[in-house]
């Protein structure tokens, strides 16, 4: 990570939320119960650690707080600064209207199976690799998916921290 050990240790609850808040979409409560956990000695690991403790109902509702991929708020760009990039890094700003068609039908299959977006570290596939994710993880139970989630999290999670200032 960029900073050291004491760095992330020494801010105050309120200076550790203002610093890492966005890192968790539209969910900064992650980062306030990490922020009381402190301290710590691994970044990544303590801001996941109240996820990972998180009732099955937070969990889903982080799940639920990440856009669709190519979704609707993709196209009327209503997404966080840090999805847009990631989304755009894999090339999903530029879908060709056959592509965006096969995004839309297997993120509604999706959603309408699970009850919550498909959630995949964009930033370590590209196009094809999303939409076979997508398909093969239409076959898993719902706690496997969520599981499943809550690891790809993670590795946003990772990458973001990663390119932090």
């Amino acid at each position: 990570m960029n900073a050291v050990v004491s760095d992330w240790n020494a801010l105050s609850d309120a200076e550790f939320v203002a610093r890492y808040r966005e890192l968790f979409e539209h969910s900064p409560w992650v980062v306030e119960r990490a922020a009381t956990q402190r301290p710590f000695d691994d970044l990544l690991a303590g801001l996941m650690a109240p996820l990972l403790t998180a009732t099955p109902a937070e969990q889903v509702a982080l799940v639920r707080a990440h856009p669709e991929l190519a979704g609707k708020a993709a196209v009327d760009g209503t997404l966080t600064a840090a999805s847009a990039a990631e989304q755009a890094s894999a090339g999903l700003d530029r879908l060709t209207p056959e592509e965006y068609t096969r995004f839309h039908a297997l993120n509604h299959a999706y959603r309408h199976r699970y009850g919550f977006p498909f959630v995949i570290c964009v930033r370590l596939t590209d196009k094809a690799g999303i939409l076979a994710a997508m398909e093969r993880r239409l076959d898993n139970g719902r706690n496997a998916e969520i599981a499943t989630a809550i690891e790809q999290i993670g590795h946003i999670v990772r990458l973001r921290l990663e390119t932090m200032p």
